[in-house]
């Protein structure tokens, strides 16, 4: 049974953590900007002993057992609500086998970032139950322009307790904005992409696909259990063959049976990915009578939803509502 930390509320504080590269990447202007979004909201911000710019290594990180010490202590932490990570990378995987899993189940409360930080989530759900959410990382708020939808998606989530419908942006962008704040370049958005109708209602299990499969065979990754709905995403690096690939060998897993709904979140330029494509890749026997919904606001592009893995889907007529 998944165990729902408890909501935000103000004067909540949040501690950063640095599971893959540290705050070294993240920019002054970004930090600055960060700060005074989450102070907005009523929130305390401090940050994890290992997050600190000094004493980098060649990856922009540190020990794993040093960013396993960090999320350790912030769990254990009684004044903190919730636990946000710095930024993605590559090596969150790293830490799992230092993590104290009966400390965070006994001490619930938010965990959320995306992209590499889904070996964590993985992991914790996998090994506690606890429903985490992969939504916008600390650098993520340092965003000048068009975060609008990714904070209303966050506060939704964290702030508050009823189910909400899933609704795509206005518009969203694949610029590197982190690089250029004021240039920036947005487009329309087409909608999501219906590719398979279906009825679904279950528990949300995935992230970032590539991360993702790099727990199977291992403790750290979750079963499909009864009724999943799988959400899953790429970055930039996914191409048409590697995407293909690495759905598969979720489609292989024994308990792919219990998949029941499908969502993908929206790709990168540089993937070339197209819809036809995107529907060439799902169009299998195992994929049968399932409602298969792509674009959505989850992922690489901006902006994000915030989605609560080991929450609740339901997918009804092409719509999504979802609840932790």
């Amino acid at each position: 049974m998944s165990i729902t930390p408890q909501k935000l509320k103000q004067g909540d504080k949040v501690m950063i953590v640095a599971p893959s590269r540290s705050l070294k990447i993240v920019s002054e202007e970004c930090r600055k900007i960060a700060e005074d979004r989450l102070k907005a909201l009523g929130l305390e911000v401090v940050f994890a002993h290992n997050t600190t710019d000094d004493n980098c290594d060649m990856a922009i990180s540190t020990t794993a057992k040093k960013r396993a010490d960090d999320i350790n202590q912030a769990f254990a932490d009684k004044s903190v609500q919730a636990v946000l990570t710095v930024i993605g990378g590559f090596n969150s995987n790293e830490t799992l086998k230092y993590l104290d899993y009966e400390s965070i189940k006994n001490n619930p409360k938010i965990f959320m970032g995306f992209s590499d930080i889904t070996a964590l989530h993985a992991a914790i759900y996998a090994q506690t139950g606890l429903v985490t959410y992969y939504g916008p990382h600390y650098s993520s708020f340092g965003m000048l322009k068009g975060f609008e939808y990714t904070l209303d998606n966050m506060k939704k989530m964290l702030f508050e307790k009823a189910e909400h419908e899933l609704l795509p942006s206005p518009e969203w962008s694949d610029d590197p904005w982190y690089r250029d704040q004021e240039n920036r370049e947005f487009i329309k958005n087409e909608g999501w992409w219906h590719i398979q109708d279906g009825k679904a209602s279950g528990t949300i299990i995935g992230g970032n696909l590539c991360t993702f499969i790099l727990n199977n065979a291992t403790p750290y990754q979750p079963k499909f259990e009864q009724d999943t709905i799988l959400f899953i995403e790429d970055d930039e690096e996914s191409n048409f063959a590697n995407f293909a690939r690495n759905f598969q060998a979720l489609v292989n897993r024994d308990d792919f049976k219990n998949v029941k709904g499908l969502v993908i979140g929206r790709f990168q330029k540089a993937s070339q990915i197209t819809r036809e494509k995107l529907t060439f890749i799902v169009n299998k026997p195992e994929l049968k009578n399932m409602p298969i919904i792509a674009n959505i606001d989850m992922g690489h592009t901006t902006p994000i939803a915030t989605i609560p893995l080991g929450g609740q889907a339901r997918i009804e007529n092409g719509k999504i509502w979802i609840k932790d």
